[in-house]
């Protein structure tokens, strides 16, 4: 179901852009929030390193020009870095909990990153969470419950 949950992820995504103007994230962003809604220690991970980015992004903007492909490119490559760092360490278990606090893939905090300086990080957020909420629900349906 992945390929669908992704192919899914980015018509709920095109279509939350036509009718309400926001971007989830990126357009492949929902499908892989989508199939991560069961890990949502590594959704928040993704969203801290996601703000941490953007924060990175603002302070450079301060001293060089980021704007279109520089700011998406630089979103992406800040976004790896520190997504990679995440990927280094074990997950984290206590007692019986196991928490692993790798993002998720490697490319998914930058695009975050990049839409949150182009929108805002509300809009960007609620609309990544509505559309990663819709997008599971939709392969819930169309699978019969099993994801």
């Amino acid at each position: 179901m992945i390929i669908e949950t992704i192919g899914l992820g980015m018509l709920v995504s095109f279509l939350l852009t036509e009718t309400i103007g926001l971007a989830a994230g990126g357009i492949v962003v929902p499908g892989y929030i989508a199939l991560m809604l069961t890990e949502p220690v590594r959704i928040i991970a993704t969203v801290l390193v996601a703000i941490v980015t953007f924060l990175v992004i603002r302070v450079l903007s301060k001293v060089m020009l980021v704007f279109g492909r520089r700011m998406l490119l630089l979103g992406i490559l800040i976004g790896y870095l520190l997504g990679y760092i995440t990927k280094i360490f074990p997950p984290v278990t206590l007692d019986s909990l196991r928490l692993d606090l790798s993002v998720i893939g490697y490319v998914i905090p930058g695009l975050i990153a990049y839409w949150m300086n182009r929108q805002g990080v509300v809009e960007t957020l609620s609309s990544m969470i509505l559309a990663a909420v819709l997008t599971r629900l939709v392969i819930l349906v169309i699978s019969g419950g099993g994801v």
